[in-house]
């Protein structure tokens, strides 16, 4: 029995490195920025506001939960990092300061009572090209429909294998 064990315990140490996970990729999920041109007479920004928080909460949650994700947060001036429409090199400065392989920003913009759009856009930290750029169009202004975008969204972002 024991004249096994060696020869088991060296085959496995020998597989060891080729079946671990391989290194986590670090990812910097900056807030996404809201527009709203809609021209509705109701002031909706406090509920906008609210589920552009949660869309941004879940979307790091989703991605956090994948293993070959590591979520790290970049630290701007002033703060919080923002996209203001364009990638800054401020900003990709700050996401690598930050140990980001991938720097992923976007942003929602209502356009009518019933379609929104959420532009994504994942990029090489390191070399500023973009690994990820989609428009995405959802229906409806209402916690579900956003939670719906979301999942998906997140979803298309993992299938792409960043």
């Amino acid at each position: 029995m024991r004249q096994c064990l060696l020869p088991v315990l060296a085959a496995c140490l020998w597989w060891a490195p080729a079946c671990a996970e391989p290194d986590s990729v670090a990812i910097a999920v900056i807030d996404f920025d809201y527009v709203n041109t809609s021209g509705e007479q109701r002031d909706e920004a406090r509920e906008h506001e609210a589920r552009l928080n949660a869309f941004m909460a879940a979307l790091k949650a989703d991605l956090g939960r994948q293993a070959r994700f590591r979520l790290v947060t970049p630290t701007c001036r002033p703060d919080p990092c923002m996209p203001s429409g364009t990638i800054s090199g401020d900003l990709m400065a700050a996401s690598r300061h930050a140990g980001a392989d991938i720097l992923i920003l976007g942003g929602i913009h209502k356009m009518s009572t019933l379609v929104q759009w959420a532009k994504v856009e994942v990029i090489d930290a390191r070399t500023g090209h973009a690994l990820f750029d989609k428009l995405f169009t959802f229906r409806g202004d209402t916690d579900d429909s956003w939670q719906r975008a979301e999942r998906f969204i997140s979803e298309e972002i993992i299938a792409a294998r960043v």
